[in-house]
């Protein structure tokens, strides 16, 4: 198991903060905002510096029903070669759904959403993990997600659920413990509970994020400070295991680097053990002598050892070594006859009903899907604000009120980067925006990016019918 230390996530917007702290062993990039021949330079100065630096994906959707992406997971080995990684993260989860297993147009989340809790998920999950581990260059581990919703009939806790995981095939798991918090607010779990069944011997390291609370649901927003929640969690599972990394992440509403100083001080007291007399002090000695960490000397004010707080004035909790993950098995069972249909229905009704608009599947609670799906239309219409700034540039404020409207009868189909044409071509095709002179910037915008003249009537009426269909 390589040992990370404390580290954060880089984004462009603090590419300079990082570069500035101290303290940092490592960082994490989100995997496809980055390309293998022309890295940021960054990262190449953080690499040149022995910063490790590990690439997070967001869009293989391991969880979904369909087997990965050879072009994806292509793209994914390539990146950790060029950033010369130790290993490669995912989510447990699924991001699209629909296709030739359910014979509908495919729809895109542009988020990560739950793998069911169930048999069947578990045995198409596990062979796409087998078949990502195959076509990886490095050890891959993968990340429990937050979520608003729960599936109905789940047959597992996350924590045996995980441990499942890790049994057949022998990957390494990203624990988040800012989602595990989430999904406690959420949905009623207790983290404890998954931490006491999870085999945290597999952990590779572990996400801290800030959230906020909004009428009883918890946003994990990672635009909010750490809370005290969150941080407790992270005392708990520290004080069952030495996690090899920490991470801290922020993906928006970036603050000073002070305060982002601040936060990667409390991390590192939580996990820090101050009396070297405890009994975490000797666990982590014990896994030197048996060869579980690196011998590579930490920074002294690193992440090493945590152990966690004191319960209530209490002797330190005893700290589980950490030791070499269990090898992957020879062979995994293929999934059950007729288990990645029933996941691809299953999954394609729950995405339809967040973002075409059809009905809840029968066990949802319908107020939830509600407030997920207009969470699912807000994240949509900032990063399409991201990824083309024109837009809300010529459309001013009527930019969000559109897109959202949008948004409520047009479902995603491919990235962002399409949305974001698909969006214009709507207003064109609607003889919008009303100012002639915004229109024509838009026109001339959307022209550029898509090589094509405004669609003509017929087209119009083909799209029509096809959205038509989507909604069906």
């Amino acid at each position: 198991m390589t040992e990370l230390g404390i580290g954060i996530g880089w984004r462009p917007e603090i590419a300079d903060a990082v570069e500035g702290l101290s303290g940092i062993d490592w960082v994490e990039v989100v995997a496809e905002n980055i390309c293998a021949d022309h890295l940021p330079d960054s990262l190449t100065r953080l690499r040149e510096r022995g910063v490790t630096v590990v690439p997070h994906g967001v869009s293989l959707g391991l969880g979904g029903a369909d087997r990965p992406d050879p072009a994806r997971l292509a793209a994914l080995g390539e990146k950790a070669v060029a950033l010369g990684a130790p290993l490669v993260t995912e989510h447990i989860a699924f991001v699209r759904a629909g296709g030739p297993l359910t014979a509908t147009p495919q729809l895109e989340a542009g988020h990560l959403l739950p793998v069911p809790r169930t048999w069947d998920a578990l045995d198409v999950l596990c062979e796409n993990v087998r078949i990502a581990q195959d076509a990886l260059p490095v050890p891959l581990a993968l990340e429990n997600i937050a979520a608003l919703v729960s599936w109905p009939g789940e047959e597992m806790s996350e924590g045996r659920f995980l441990a499942e995981l890790v049994e057949r095939t022998g990957v390494r798991l990203l624990i988040d413990v800012a989602n595990l918090h989430t999904n406690h607010v959420n949905r009623g779990e207790d983290p404890a509970r998954a931490l006491s069944e999870l085999p945290v011997e597999a952990i590779a390291y572990v996400h801290v994020a800030g959230g906020v609370e909004r009428d009883g649901v918890w946003h994990d927003t990672h635009a909010h400070p750490v809370p005290g929640a969150v941080l407790d969690v992270l005392a708990d599972l520290a004080s069952r295991v030495a996690p090899p990394g920490v991470l801290l992440e922020r993906d928006d509403d970036f603050p000073p680097a002070e305060e982002l100083a601040d936060e990667l001080r409390a991390i590192r007291g939580t996990i820090t053990v101050v009396d070297t007399r405890s009994s975490g002090a000797e666990a982590v000695r014990t896994a030197h002598r048996h060869g579980a960490l690196s011998s590579r000397p930490a920074p002294r004010d690193a992440l090493l050892i945590g152990a966690g707080a004191r319960v209530s004035g209490g002797p330190m909790p005893s700290v589980t070594p950490v030791v070499p993950v269990a090898p992957v098995p020879e062979t995994a069972p293929a999934p059950a006859p007729g288990a990645r249909q029933r996941v691809a229905v299953a999954q394609a009704a729950l995405l339809s009903a967040l973002v075409a608009g059809t009905p809840v599947p029968e066990g949802f609670d319908s107020r939830r899907l509600g407030v997920q799906s207009r969470a699912l239309a807000a994240k949509r219409a900032g990063v399409v604000a991201k990824v083309a700034p024109e837009l809300p540039e010529i459309l001013g404020k009527g930019y969000r009120p559109a897109f959202l409207a949008y948004a409520r009868s047009r479902p995603m189909t491919g990235g962002y980067r399409r949305d974001a044409l698909d969006f214009a071509e709507h207003l064109l095709v609607a003889g919008r925006p009303d100012d002639p002179a915004a229109r024509r910037r838009l026109t001339e915008w959307w022209q550029d990016r898509s090589g094509s003249r405004p669609p003509g009537r017929a087209t119009r009426f083909v799209r029509a019918a096809r959205h038509a269909l989507v909604r069906k």
